[in-house]
């Protein structure tokens, strides 16, 4: 589709947006939408597997497995803001979204991203206190603390993008409305954005993203600090009890460093391409490996699965001879 009748006019609400996307050429877009759909198909079975491990197992009952289990339900919620729309995009010649469709997907996006960064930094929490406090982790992570730290996690992310959807609901767009990116995101929606209150929407934006992202990060910073001096000062004993760590620290480097990366760092013509691969990291990539990366340096989580599939295996010919039977016992012959 040609953006040029998007760009004319001076529209002050505009009723849709033109999504650059990545390449026009169609076996680049064909390429792009078989790894985006294999992409969304690993997220969608692998952190159903998490959910469904969690729920049956009678061993990971546990807070850690109790938070990962609603991170994988996050990363599902999260992936499938952005993903279907991209993967329509890719063979659509009209890769537009509505005005309210954008509006949607940016509540929604930061909804789901800050409460996984709240849920992150409450992960990293349980950790601190089971290595650092074991005597007293029961009554410090009991079930009910568990559920206040995941609702803070939902309702700190959903108070901070309604806040940020309903400012950006208020923005005028008089040029352009042409959005060089995969999906919507307010740093992008300000480039395109005449309104004269744009410098207090991005300056609100980046104050509710310190308060949620920074803050979030900062506990989780501190919780591993603590940790590794008790290790160090307290020897081989909790070295082992630190390896548990390492699955949701490569998780917290993925989400947040990207991020950072695509935020912090200030926009130029040049990094647009670079600024989509980031994104793809961060929203798309991102919660594709999470299950992979607790299951690949979790033994309790690998025997589970492992369980599970020889549960399956022992009980499919035991229902195969008592389907045998029951129609044997039917057959009047």
């Amino acid at each position: 589709m040609n953006p040029e009748p998007l760009q004319r006019g001076n529209l002050s609400s505009p009723t849709s947006f033109l999504l650059l996307g990545f390449s026009t050429v169609y076996k680049a877009q064909v390429s792009l939408c078989m790894g985006f759909s294999l992409i969304y198909l690993v997220t969608l079975l692998g952190n159903l597997l998490v959910m469904t491990l969690v729920w049956l197992d009678a061993y990971l009952q546990s807070p850690m497995y109790y938070f990962l289990g609603h991170l994988s339900f996050l990363d599902i919620c999260y992936s499938s803001v952005t993903l279907p729309k991209i993967l329509r995009d890719s063979f659509s010649p009209q890769k537009t979204i509505s005005l309210v469709g954008c509006i949607t997907q940016i509540y929604f996006f930061l909804c789901f991203g800050g409460s996984e960064c709240v849920l992150l930094a409450a992960m990293a929490y349980d950790r601190y206190l089971a290595i650092c406090r074991p005597l007293h982790y029961t009554a410090l992570m009991s079930k009910k603390i568990c559920r206040c730290l995941v609702a803070a996690s939902w309702l700190s992310g959903s108070f901070s993008s309604l806040i940020q959807a309903l400012l950006t609901a208020h923005l005028r767009f008089c040029g352009s409305t042409v959005i060089n990116h995969l999906f919507c995101e307010i740093p992008f929606l300000l480039e395109v954005s005449c309104s004269p209150h744009t410098l207090l929407n991005k300056a609100v934006s980046y104050a509710l993203a310190a308060t949620i992202a920074v803050g979030s990060f900062l506990l989780t910073l501190s919780s591993y600090v603590r940790i590794l001096q008790a290790v160090l000062q307290r020897g081989a004993g909790r070295q082992k009890a630190f390896a548990t760590c390492t699955s949701h620290l490569t998780v917290v480097s993925l989400f947040f460093g990207t991020g950072a990366v695509t935020y912090l760092i200030p926009q130029s013509s040049s990094s647009k391409e670079m600024n989509k691969i980031l994104a793809l990291l961060y929203a798309i990539v991102t919660p594709m490996l999470n299950p992979i990366i607790y299951s690949l340096r979790n033994n309790e989580f690998q025997g589970a699965i492992r369980k599970a599939l020889c549960r399956g295996i022992t009980e499919l010919p035991q229902r195969q001879i008592n389907l045998c039977r029951h129609h044997a016992a039917g057959d009047p012959a």
